[in-house]
């Protein structure tokens, strides 16, 4: 098989490695390199970097309908597409099939973030769906799944490298169907239980102290490590990155306790323990370190 990889960030890498080590990829589109912050160098994708590792043709446009004459010269028998960061032109969908790595269960959680948001909803399971690229967002049919189990204490950092994991091994059965059936049957999916998994906001990084500790419990890890949730004591913003749910009866939101050198914050129904906090400008710290430094006013 003739085989194009679509993908940018970290999770794709293990599904890039695994299928050129299976099927040999022929090219792979990332995205552009981006300025660094102080703007001395370009950095390239981690998709970018292990490719020139492995020596294998890769191609960086910034919006992907321009490159079609060479898509079309190549007569690809197959591309997968893994968290690319561009949706792919109609024109392309014409060429060859496409087929994509999602992390998540779907119809459930179509979109930008989707482990992210099966978390912040308390989700019990999330999981890959190897699913057929069609032109509305995350709707074609779906060829393989496999499940994950979660909870409030899952950490987005800990869950996506779980799920690159699983996909990688996923989409070496999905192209092995393919390749010894073409017309291998997809699964249509029950639009009618569709969700969608919208960008994270700064909104989003905000804890609210007047809903229910779980909630709040599960959107910290949701966020975690990054770009992490955080309140304001004063004019200092804190970002947590581990919590856990207390025993003790809330007296009012936001409330503080510092107790045996531990630290509880009241949520709409009781407290949580913080277990590990950042400072501006700071270093992570745990908890018992932190309070050493620290006031709350």
């Amino acid at each position: 098989m003739k085989i194009t990889f679509m993908g940018t960030p970290k999770f794709a890498v293990p599904a890039l490695k695994i299928i050129n080590e299976n099927f040999r990829i022929d090219t792979v589109y990332t995205q552009p390199p981006k300025k660094s912050k102080r703007g001395m160098k370009e950095l390239i994708s981690p998709v970018h970097e292990i490719s020139n590792e492995l020596n294998l043709d890769v191609r960086t446009p910034k919006d992907l309908s321009y490159d079609l004459e060479f898509f079309k010269s190549k007569k690809f028998n197959l591309a997968v597409v893994t968290a690319y960061g561009q949706i792919i032109p109609d024109t392309f969908l014409k060429e060859c099939q496409f087929i994509n790595i999602h992390a998540s269960l779907l119809p459930k959680w179509r979109g930008a973030a989707p482990i992210q948001r099966s978390l912040m909803n308390k989700d019990k399971f999330t999981g890959i769906s190897i699913m057929k690229i069609e032109k509305e967002l995350d709707s074609g049919p779906v060829l393989l799944t496999k499940s994950l189990p979660i909870n409030i204490y899952s950490k987005h950092g800990d869950v996506e490298k779980k799920l690159s994991e699983i996909g990688s091994n996923l989409i070496i059965e999905a192209i092995q169907k393919i390749n010894n059936d073409p017309d291998c049957e997809f699964k249509e999916q029950d639009h009618n239980l569709k969700s969608y998994a919208k960008k994270i906001t700064k909104e989003d990084e905000e804890i609210k102290w007047n809903i229910d500790a779980e909630t709040v419990v599960a959107k910290i890890h949701a966020l975690t490590p990054s770009p992490g949730c955080y309140f304001y004591n004063n004019s200092d913003k804190l970002k947590i990155f581990e919590c856990k749910l207390s025993d003790k009866k809330s007296k009012k939101p936001g409330h503080v306790v510092i107790e045996n050198e531990s630290l509880f914050i009241a949520c709409k129904d009781k407290y949580i323990e913080i277990l590990e906090i950042q400072k501006p400008g700071k270093n992570r710290q745990k908890i018992k370190e932190f309070i050493k430094g620290y006031k709350f006013d």
